[in-house]
């Protein structure tokens, strides 16, 4: 097994994610690996774990399957090296531009998600001190 190769275990080290989920992502065709050992094993590159990462990144977000693989469809063709005219390439780009927005508002609402939540617990802090007149760190 060539060193640029990672099984599955290490792969879900380095990215965080669970074998289950990893398998999921597998099955979904969201990330397939590499290659495989004499053995059977996956074997996982440094591009699939970057696609894993990617995936990690989108699913707080609240973003779909659908919506992952369409994204990882874009990027794979932008990174492909392949030709692309320019109708195209602008497509391309007008699609990853759109998730990059998505996102950018989906981190905006959860800061004001985040926001409330603090008032929230602020306000509970407020009453637990004003009820027992102790203060809690």
């Amino acid at each position: 097994m060539s060193s640029e190769h990672m099984q599955i275990g290490e792969v879900a080290a380095r990215t965080g994610l669970s074998l289950r989920t990893i398998r999921h992502y597998e099955e979904t065709d969201l990330v397939i690996p590499s290659a495989r050992s004499r053995g059977g094993f996956r074997l996982y590159t440094a591009t699939d774990v970057a696609r894993l990462m990617l995936i990690r990144r989108m699913k707080p977000l609240g973003f779909t399957l659908d919506q992952m693989r369409d994204l990882l469809d874009a990027t794979d063709r932008l990174d492909s090296g392949a030709p692309l005219d320019t109708g195209d390439r602008e497509a391309l780009l007008d699609r990853v531009r759109g998730y990059e927005q998505a996102a950018a508002q989906k981190i905006e609402d959860l800061r004001v998600q985040l926001a409330r939540a603090e008032e929230f617990a602020a306000t509970l802090r407020g009453r637990f001190e004003r009820t027992t007149g102790t203060t809690r760190a």
